[in-house]
């Protein structure tokens, strides 16, 4: 994704950083994010508090139209919110300019997306290491052999992605992220586009990287047997959190969802 180039601030010429919490991997405080002007501002985020401990795994879910991608995006520093600020990994982000953020990205951040984003022309180990080749690091194989080997890829280093199944190219993708030990994964429908059988072995990938390597996930998800891998469930409606559930089953969350949006719908028919 192409970013805008920022000017550089000093460092006297930037917000006070608030202050930090060592154990929490992602701390978001007051983050409203607004687009448009006058009557057309649309609040897609409308003053979000949260705070993750680092080892956890976290879904999101909410509505159509209910602020979980703005959330991903503000969550990971591929937006900057109009207002609050955004920790992670007890750094404050908010104040950065695009090269720092783009730096904190490639070094401390992993991501999942539903559509793999791996380069074709690369074979699978590179794609691996591309996170550590951006960031201008030492390219370490033996690190990339290790993450394919959890994630049961150990013998497909050499391929490329199109020769792969969509099931393998997402759990490329995951070792992709874990290369750099991130203080955070941020995973978007990570199994949308993955038949049942291949989701649940990716969903099992991310939820042993929190469990055995203290990895930290947050995963947006419209599907609720996804969300039930997740230690805890966030419901957004309308641009802030409306509901949690901690360790529920993808039945539960599904209930939840249903009266969420029963709501969500009725209010807003209730305004018109």
């Amino acid at each position: 994704m192409g970013l805008r180039k920022g000017k550089r601030r000093t460092p006297d010429e930037r917000p006070a950083a608030p202050a930090t919490t060592p154990d929490l991997a992602v701390e978001l405080r007051g983050v409203q994010r607004r687009y448009g002007r006058g009557a057309g501002t649309v609040h897609a985020l409308a003053g979000v508090d949260l705070a993750l401990p680092r080892g956890t795994f976290t879904a999101v879910m909410g509505p159509s139209g209910s602020g979980k991608s703005t959330f991903l995006q503000c969550a990971a520093g591929l937006d900057r919110p109009t207002a609050g600020s955004v920790v992670l990994g007890g750094t404050e982000i908010t104040g950065m300019d695009e090269d720092e953020l783009t730096e904190l990205r490639r070094s401390r951040l992993g991501f999942v997306f539903q559509a793999f984003n791996l380069l074709p022309s690369l074979t699978v180990e590179q794609n691996v290491l591309l996170p550590m080749r951006l960031a201008g690091e030492r390219q370490d194989r033996r690190r990339a052999a290790e993450v394919l080997a959890r994630v049961g890829l150990a013998d497909k280093a050499r391929r490329r992605p199109g020769e792969l199944s969509g099931g393998q190219q997402q759990r490329v993708a995951v070792a992709r992220a874990l290369v750099t030990h991130p203080d955070v994964i941020f995973a978007d429908e990570p199994t949308g586009a993955l038949d049942t059988g291949t989701a649940a072995e990716v969903l099992g990938l991310l939820r042993h990287a929190v469990d055995t390597l203290g990895a930290t996930v947050v995963m947006v998800t419209h599907d609720p047997v996804a969300a039930a891998w997740a230690d805890r469930v966030l419901f957004l409606a309308d641009g802030a959190f409306a509901d949690h559930l901690e360790r529920g089953s993808a039945e539960q969350i599904a209930a939840r969802m249903t009266e969420l949006t029963s709501r969500t719908g009725a209010m807003a028919g209730a305004v018109a």
